[in-house]
């Protein structure tokens, strides 16, 4: 039995790749690894941005093994340009994460920031405060991409498989209550509306 999971949480972009990795213990505490971000040029063929997120994702995955991947899942967005470049970047990872054997899922932004704040409209300077705390960091990670992959790694942890002695909710963080309690209503509404 492991006493801790380790995973890559990804921020995808072309521009500016966010990757963080931690570490989240039995308590489901969170322990800093690794956060960077991945930057190709904007200049540059799309062919060539993509290999250079791609070769840093492979080199953060061979350094730190990851137990699992996370990537924020793409959601549409009023400048299709971007998202398209999100969404290639999003898919690079994925097929990384499944060349390295590694399981790997998407959250939503809206998810990822109930995960970690309690309210699933933060802004980025709430969820770069909170990353902070919750890895007891002595200032909020930069840039907001590189808090952004911590914040999508550690919401993975605590709800798909943080090692934890129980599943009742009595190990979970005031964010993690609030989101089980989140998902608790949504669920009703749904049941009740059909």
């Amino acid at each position: 039995m492991t006493t801790s999971l380790r995973v890559l949480g990804i921020d995808p972009g072309l521009t500016r790749c966010g990757v963080g990795i931690v570490d989240v213990d039995r308590a489901r505490r969170g322990t800093l690894v690794h956060v960077g971000v991945i930057r190709s040029a904007p200049d540059a063929e799309i062919g060539d941005r993509l290999a250079v997120v791609a070769a840093g994702i492979r080199a953060a995955i061979a350094e730190h093994r990851p137990d699992a991947v996370a990537v924020e899942r793409v959601f549409a967005q009023q400048n299709t340009h971007t998202v398209m470049g999100t969404a290639q970047a999003s898919g690079v990872a994925l097929l990384i994460a499944a060349e390295a054997g590694l399981p790997a899922a998407t959250h939503t932004p809206s998810e990822v920031k109930a995960a970690v704040t309690g309210y699933g409209s933060a802004d980025k300077r709430q969820v770069q405060a909170m990353i902070a705390r919750i890895l007891r960091l002595d200032a909020p990670p930069q840039p907001a991409d590189a808090a952004d992959a911590l914040a999508i790694a550690l919401c993975h942890a605590w709800r798909r498989g943080a090692p934890s002695t129980s599943r009742t909710g009595g190990g979970l963080t005031p964010a993690q209550r609030a989101w089980a309690d989140a998902e608790r209503v949504a669920r009703t509404y749904l049941r009740a509306g059909s």
